[in-house]
Parts: structure tokens; sequence; C-alpha cells
């Protein structure tokens, strides 16, 4: 399903997924004045400081301290050390929920990450089922998780019942001297109904099957997309105040689908 985010014809530039057999079918690419808040027809913040399940320390709020375009063509997630509404950082949690979900494509993010110990940037999906369902049944696809300790490496993760939490599947990415801080890189996942694919600047360096986890694959229904910077946490660890404020710099998320559908997508 697609709802409001507007179609595009294919006109990508650079060599990459249009030449690999996928056709653009929708995206965001942060055009808009400096300080203006992200697209309110795409991306839907979440608010609150609860720890969402991590004992991440920051409060997630929708002003545009937080999250806004720079003028330039990009988003800035910001993290700060402030008091605020009883937490000690202040960051943003945006989601697509119930503007775009899909089952099934490529979903890739343009990104520079930031550096510092306690920083925890992620770009993910959730099963747009988990407000029915719950978590980890919904599912969950970690296209690309950080942490501001380790400059040079990444993780892609599957998370569903009998592999959640730290029983995810996945593996980490740390190529020889790259430092996803300093630069853009795409992070992508290529998702069909048996397979998916994890990919950094279009190296493909994991797959994540059916029969390769403990429990149902839960891969099958429509998900949707989530952009957060995240603070302290079971994965980002103990804050360095050295390190803020801190932002996670997004220069475009698109999402393509198959020109060609694979055969078992039409049951062929």
């Amino acid at each position: 399903m697609i709802s409001l985010l507007s179609l595009l014809a294919c006109t990508a530039t650079a060599p990459g997924p249009v030449d690999n057999g996928w056709v653009l079918v929708a995206s965001d690419e942060f055009d808009g004045a400096e300080g203006e808040p992200p697209d309110p027809s795409k991306w839907v913040h979440d608010v609150g400081g609860d720890g969402w399940g991590n004992d991440q320390l920051e409060y997630d709020t929708d002003r545009t301290e937080n999250a806004s375009l720079d003028g330039q063509g990009r988003l800035v997630i910001r993290a700060l050390a402030e008091d605020y509404q009883g937490n000690a950082y202040t960051s943003a949690r945006l989601k697509t929920q119930g503007t775009l979900e899909r089952t099934y494509g490529r979903f890739e993010a343009r990104m520079q990450l930031p550096a510092g110990q306690g920083l925890w940037p992620a770009f993910w999906m959730l099963g747009a089922d988990i407000d029915e369902v719950g978590w980890p049944a919904c599912g969950e696809i970690d296209v690309m998780e950080a942490v501001g300790a380790e400059p040079g490496s990444v993780f892609g993760t599957v998370h569903g019942p009998g592999y959640s939490g730290g029983e995810g599947v996945g593996d980490s990415y740390s190529p020889v001297g790259v430092d996803f801080t300093t630069g853009m890189h795409t992070f992508a996942v290529e998702w069909d109904p048996e397979h998916i694919a994890f990919l950094v600047d279009e190296v493909h360096y994991q797959t994540v099957a059916v029969g390769m986890v403990d429990g149902p694959w839960v891969f099958d229904d429509d998900f949707f997309l989530v952009l957060n910077l995240a603070v302290g946490g079971t994965l980002g660890g103990t804050p360095d105040p050295a390190a803020f404020p801190a932002e996670v710099v997004v220069d475009h998320v698109r999402i393509y689908e198959r020109a060609e559908p694979l055969a078992q997508d039409t049951g062929a």
C-alpha cells in the first residue's frame, strides 16, 4: 500500500538499483526551506521518553530543534543534551506508519551517521500490524543500526517471534578504511517473499532467508519505515557529554519495486 507519498518516475542518475531491475516508486528527497519540519504527509513523530523498551535516555519530540530540513535537500535528526520532560536528552523518532506501508521491494536511505559514545542511530522497519499483534510478532527489519563509538561498523538484523532482542538474526559490516561518520553512505535491504538481502553502498554483505530464523517467518505483510537517533540504551551505552549535539543527516529515503516480479511474487 502506498498512500500520500508521491509516485515518481524512474529517473535515478547514478548506477545502482534502477540498473539492476528496480523501479523507483516513492521517495522523500527532503527538499524544502531550512528549518522546516519533515513533510507531515510522509512522516509521523513518535513522541515520548519512557525508554522505548531499550532503556533509551532521550525524550523524542516533534520539535524542529530535533528534526528539520537543512535547506540543501537533507533531513537532520538532532540529539541534544538538555533537561526535557524529565529526561536529560532530546532527539526525534520519525515513522511512516499510516502514510507508507509496503510489502517487499528495495528500501534505502542515504545517510551520514554521528560519532560519539552513547549514540545509536538507526534506519529500520516495523510490521504495520504492530498495534494488533504487538512486537515481536509484527516483525522488525533493522536495515542499519550503528553505535557512535564504532564509526567503522554497522549492523543489519531481523527480529520476530523466537528471535528477538539479543536473539535477532543478522550480522555486522565493517569495511576496511570506511568511516560512516565522515560522508554519505547508502543503506538498503532488498526484500522478497523468502529473503532479505542487506547492502551498504551497493555491497551485499548478508542475506537472511526463510529457514535461518528460529521461529515463524513474519516478513510477508506490510511494513513501515522508522528513522531515529537514540541516546544510550542497551546498544548505545553510556553517553559521552562531548558527543552532543549530535546529528544524523539523511539525504534521501527511496522505495523501489521490481521491474519484473519474482516468480514467487506472482504465484508462478
